[in-house]
């Protein structure tokens, strides 16, 4: 049906919607006497309350958000800002920044900060380690899934999977701030 046979079929069904809303845009006097009891008809009981989101939940998407803020960020060792990273200074900028947590700037450091746990433990907000190098090390902030937020050399800021080829045989350990 081509649009102007349908306007005059909705011209009525506008009008009437207007005219009803129209209605509750009088002004509304509360009169303390005029309170009516809440209705018992199940057709007009409000909807159930929304369950909060978790304190997982809520790490999660703030992860994400960090993500879309910082994706694509150059890595430079030592840097500290939009224009360049490394990985421990992401890790240190989140944290201080987005969850009011103050750590070590360096990945040595990070790596003995809060409580070590289990790889099956981790959480959204874990820190997560790896051995690049005989001497080197490499922290992400975990998300889900196997995933991780961090300052690649490669890469700039991303995300990546810790089963990926390159970071499975890699795994050192994993830390929780708590």
């Amino acid at each position: 049906m081509k649009r102007r046979l349908l306007l005059p079929l909705l011209l009525p069904a506008l009008f009437a919607i207007t005219t009803v809303a129209g209605c509750s845009l009088a002004p509304y006097h509360h009169s303390p006497d005029a309170i009516a009891p809440a209705s018992k008809d199940p057709t007009h009981a409000s909807q159930p309350p929304q369950p909060s989101p978790s304190p997982s939940e809520l790490v999660k998407a703030s992860l994400y958000n960090q993500y879309r803020e910082w994706k694509g960020i150059p890595y430079r060792y030592g840097g500290m800002s939009k224009r360049g990273v490394d990985c421990s200074a992401l890790v240190y900028l989140i944290y201080r920044d987005d969850m009011g947590i103050q750590l070590p700037r360096t990945t040595q450091y990070q790596a003995t900060a809060g409580k070590a746990i289990k790889r099956a433990q981790l959480s959204p907000g874990d820190l997560v380690f790896f051995k690049i190098g005989r001497r080197s090390r490499h922290v992400g902030i975990y998300i889900e899934d196997g995933k991780f937020l961090h300052a690649s050399a490669s890469k700039g800021v991303t995300i990546s999977q810790m089963t990926d080829y390159y970071w499975k045989s890699r795994y050192w350990r994993a830390r929780r701030m708590e």
